[in-house]
């Protein structure tokens, strides 16, 4: 598989919210880098074209856009 990331991403564990709509459906962030992040969801959602990450405990807080989707698991890129 040919790699098209800009950035290495990192394997972390935390746990995060996506936030779009007035609405907040929790997440896993399962690995990140500066230029985007791969979540896991708990069901299969559907997402908007552009919405909110947080992670709570690191006082992150990143605007989004899906990128891949694969089942319950969905990638990110941050949007500057």
């Amino acid at each position: 598989m040919i790699e098209k990331r800009e950035d290495q991403r990192h394997r972390v564990f935390k746990g995060g919210t996506i936030t779009f709509e007035n609405s907040g459906i929790p997440c896993t962030v399962r690995n990140m880098s500066a230029s985007g992040a791969a979540i896991d969801l708990d069901a299969p959602v559907m997402l908007p074209q552009s919405f909110t990450l947080s992670i709570e405990r690191d006082d992150f807080v990143r605007h989004c856009r899906t990128v891949w989707r694969n089942d319950k698991r969905v990638g990110l890129a941050f949007v500057p």
